[in-house]
């Protein structure tokens, strides 16, 4: 079982950055991969980035060359740097993690609000 809490949301002015943190309890944090999901309003929930355990990335293409996925292993932690917010990033931000089929765990979400 792995607890996932994240942290670092709130509101921000366009053009503005955050960092998202997602603290994972639990062992064999490394063997997961981790992802980064939104959810805006009255929209489906969607990926925005993922790091595998072997620490390849991915990312949305409305993202790409904004947001930046990382982890460390030995915290237990994954993060997501967002820079040059956009209205269109608003939305509740999860965190994930996924290992194989059976090992599949979500955090409870956090705000991420970009308005002047």
């Amino acid at each position: 079982q792995v607890q996932l809490v994240e942290s670092g949301g709130g509101l921000v002015q366009p053009g503005g950055s955050l960092r998202l943190s997602c603290a994972a309890s639990g062992s064999f944090f490394s063997m997961y991969d981790m992802g980064w999901y939104r959810q805006a309003p009255g929209k489906e929930r969607e990926l925005v980035a993922l790091i595998t355990s072997s620490g390849n990335t991915n990312y949305a293409d409305s993202v790409k060359g904004r947001f930046t996925i990382s982890r460390t292993n030995a915290e237990n932690t994954v993060y997501l740097q967002m820079s040059s917010l956009e209205p269109e990033d608003t939305a509740v931000y999860y965190c994930n993690a996924k290992w194989g089929v059976r090992r599949n765990y979500w955090g409870q979400g956090t705000q991420v609000t970009v308005s002047s």
